[in-house]
């Protein structure tokens, strides 16, 4: 008969301790920390080479911007998120205003109790389609927008322009924030959003019930959201090269 030596030659001897690792416990499975995801980085754009000239937008480009964007009278269920509105103002931030002023400041209704707060200053036809919206935005300024201009417009003593001068910085305010409203407008149908813009509303009404902490004023409301198409009306009409404008 065989013997199986294993069966009977005891245990195995423990090697003496040398210059090498002492054995450890065997490890268990490894648990990978749960992180959230990062998101990826916007690329900065490409530098075009001077003097190049810019491809104009295509078509379709210029028919969700214009041609085919409308104002909205109604809207579907779907809402719109916070990323979505910090997009919206990571591109409208882009645009040109004097001296980098920047002067415009926005304030997302988003919630059906902000919204609602809204409802005493708003005319009466503007009520049902604004509280229907995803989202309202008021569309201000700060009159202090200089104190921002040493980091802003930095170089020159731009902030010594306004200040002293209310006249000047609030009509530079003014200005530059309705521009930067339009801004709001062309980047949230760039964004695939539909708007509806208006002016029917108590200015002093909303700046007392939102803007009073944060020193600003009320310029106009733009409703965003995604068009119920079937609310809209047909476009009117729209005034001609030459009625509109002159070639000197």
């Amino acid at each position: 008969m065989v013997l199986d030596e294993s069966a009977v030659a005891g245990p195995t001897p423990v090697p003496a301790a040398g210059p090498g690792p002492v054995p450890g416990p065997v490890p268990g499975p490894v648990v990978e920390p749960v992180t959230e995801p990062v998101p990826e980085p916007v690329p900065e754009p490409v530098p075009e080479p001077a003097g190049a000239a810019r491809a104009p937008l295509d078509a379709a480009g210029q028919d969700l911007l214009f041609r085919a964007a409308r104002t909205s009278w109604g809207w579907t269920g779907t809402d719109v998120t916070d990323e979505t509105l910090r997009a919206l103002y990571d591109l409208l931030k882009m645009g040109p205003t004097s001296a980098n002023s920047s002067p415009a400041r926005f304030m997302f209704l988003r919630t059906s109790w902000a919204k609602e707060r809204l409802r005493s200053a708003l005319s009466e036809g503007n009520i049902e389609k604004t509280l229907a919206a995803p989202v309202v935005c008021i569309v201000a300024h700060d009159p202090k927008f200089y104190e921002e201009l040493p980091r802003l417009y930095p170089g020159v003593d731009a902030r010594g322009w306004f200040a002293g001068n209310e006249a000047l910085a609030e009509a530079t305010a003014f200005r530059n924030g309705t521009l930067q409203g339009g801004y709001l407008i062309m980047a949230a149908r760039a964004l695939g959003l539909d708007c509806g813009p208006m002016s029917g509303f108590d200015n002093d009404k909303v700046d007392r019930e939102f803007l009073v902490a944060q020193g600003w004023r009320s310029n106009f409301l733009v409703a965003l959201g995604h068009a119920d198409h079937g609310k809209t009306p047909g476009r009117a009409p729209r005034l001609s090269f030459d009625e509109a404008c002159r070639l000197l």
